[in-house]
């Protein structure tokens, strides 16, 4: 970047922006706060272009404010980057935290070349991944709308015995069916079913929307690539596609691995190698739904119905390298649980294989992704 840069860290926050600028040549920064509002953010660039005259870094932590604030500074012409706020190097015996050290922290390091930077994803590439999320929140409360009702069931000395699955056709006709005899349990009841049944329809309005974006381009050959996979449909492969959005960064599997967290930890020293649990780095959402996935190779491979209609119309590549996968991963799956290994531990270790599958299909297909 050179000796002509100046280094802009931002701690950026809800209602403010701590500002540390380094000049060329200058070891102490000059610092300001700004009110976190478009005008004021406009005033804060046009300064820092006056006062620097040549090339502009700017800098922040990922957080909670997201990427509006990189997407404007870079449309007002300056350089703007974030970074992983979990890669930024911390000194042992540091116990001071100030919004105004972490700015001048910020760019005294991306000055000394010691950032991560993390891959923003463009505006609509951000849109669809929160559609995904959403569907995420919306199963996770119907999951607790569904416990309340059972769990109220319980408590009264109800319990479903028409068969071994709850939630199918004849259990919630059984649920309509039911009667109390306080009137405080019926209206506590008929709430939660009501409840119950609002997030039911938006969890279907949710799945229709990703079904209908994900044949829409750029997403419809690599969501069509991953449906090719046990235990991956319309819904999983999007999300794997919406979260990752730049297949391209990645440019071996063992980089997608270890982005997704799917690693063992290390702690070695001298001659001593200790590895630990996985490191649970990087993509929470990627690295659950490829867990998920992953305890569907505890089956035999074979075509269902569901799956040779999920691959009509694919490459005999995409499906060839799907069919290994199933064979392998069931093979590792029985020879890891022939071991004695915990089922959960067998269930990580297939879907850091399953990674290095996904992205064989998916990464010659990232050019439409840009």
């Amino acid at each position: 970047m050179g000796e002509s840069t100046t280094f802009v860290g931002l701690d950026a926050h809800k209602k403010t922006i701590e500002v540390a600028m380094f000049l060329p040549g200058r070891n102490d920064p000059v610092e300001w706060q700004v009110v976190h509002e478009g005008a004021s953010v406009r005033r804060m660039a046009k300064k820092i272009q006056k006062e620097a005259g040549g090339h502009v870094r700017v800098c922040y932590e990922a957080g909670p404010c997201g990427y509006a604030l990189q997407r404007t500074l870079q449309d007002l012409g300056l350089e703007c980057v974030v970074v992983a706020p979990s890669l930024i190097p911390v000194k042992p015996g540091d116990r001071i935290k100030t919004d105004k050290r972490d700015a001048r922290k910020l760019a005294e390091m991306d000055r000394a070349g010691l950032m991560t930077e993390v891959h923003p994803p463009t505006a609509g590439e951000e849109s669809v991944r929160d559609l995904c999320r959403c569907r995420e929140d919306a199963k996770a409360d119907q999951l607790r709308a569904r416990h309340r009702i059972l769990k109220l069931l319980l408590r009264r000395g109800i319990t479903w015995e028409g068969g071994k699955s709850s939630w199918t056709k004849a259990h919630r006709a059984w649920l309509r069916s039911l009667s109390f005899d306080h009137p405080a349990d019926r209206i506590v009841f008929n709430d939660y079913l009501l409840a119950l049944e609002h997030l039911d329809e938006r969890v279907r309005g949710l799945d229709a929307a990703i079904q209908a974006v994900a044949q829409q381009e750029p997403y419809k050959e690599p969501v069509a690539a991953l449906r090719c996979f046990q235990g991956i449909d319309t819904t999983t492969a999007m999300t794997i596609v919406a979260e990752l959005h730049d297949f391209r960064r990645f440019q071996s599997p063992r980089e997608l691995m270890a982005y997704l967290g799917l690693v063992p930890s290390e702690h070695s020293s001298s001659e001593r190698r200790r590895l630990g649990s996985i490191t649970k780095a990087g993509n929470s959402h990627v690295r659950r739904l490829l867990i998920e996935s992953a305890w569907h190779y505890r089956h035999p491979p074979r075509l269902g119905p569901k799956l040779i209609l999920r691959r009509q119309g694919q490459s005999t590549a995409v499906i060839a390298i799907a069919d290994k996968a199933a064979q392998r991963l069931y093979r590792r799956f029985t020879r890891l649980q022939a071991r004695g290994k915990p089922l959960p531990k067998v269930a990580v270790a297939i879907a850091r294989e399953l990674v290095g599958f996904v992205w064989s299909v998916v990464y010659p297909a990232s050019s439409k992704l840009a």
